[in-house]
């Protein structure tokens, strides 16, 4: 990833916080393959402590067991890149932050790790919005192609977009 990489991603980051700020709304994120770096566009952002709270980095499935409750059998069962996983890591960040919405992401960046069913660059995105009494999630999918680095980014970048448009039209 290069630096306009990165200054591309805060600039999405950017456009979120101000949405987030619009609704006086509170983000959170839970990443597995991005390793962080959508919550480190997000802190890009001069003033994002108004709007994001917490940042969880589950790399492991254990770690989206402990920090995000993310049901240990579900790996077995669907494995940890699947829609239901992402949203279960998408509703535990929001439920552990207090978060009026919360991202996830979970891929296969490559270069290794894929299968047929399941390719480098498959990631899995997961969004819980918490509207007062009545929560939604949603799952969806993306398949990246490129590098390691690439598919990184363009999930971070599908993430941060997804997101800015869950907000707008909530």
């Amino acid at each position: 990833m290069q630096t306009s990489d990165f200054d591309a991603l805060c600039t999405l980051a950017a456009d979120l916080g101000t949405a987030l700020q619009q609704r006086g709304w509170r983000l959170a994120t839970a990443e597995s393959c991005t390793g962080g770096l959508l919550s480190a566009a997000v802190t890009s952002v001069a003033g994002s402590s108004d709007w994001f709270g917490y940042g969880f980095v589950t790399y492991s499935n254990a770690a989206k067991t402990d920090l995000l409750a993310v049901d240990a059998a579900l790996f077995s069962q669907v494995g940890a890149v699947s829609p239901e996983v992402a949203r279960a890591m998408a509703q535990g960040a929001r439920h552990r932050a207090a978060a009026d919405i919360a991202v996830s992401v979970t891929g296969i960046a490559g270069p290794g790790g894929g299968s047929p069913q399941k390719p480098v660059g498959t990631v899995w995105f997961g969004l819980a919005v918490g509207d007062g009494s009545a929560p939604r999630s949603e799952s969806r999918h993306m398949l990246f192609e490129g590098d390691r680095a690439s598919v990184r980014f363009q999930a971070a970048a599908f993430a941060l977009r997804w997101a800015r448009q869950a907000v707008q039209t909530a």
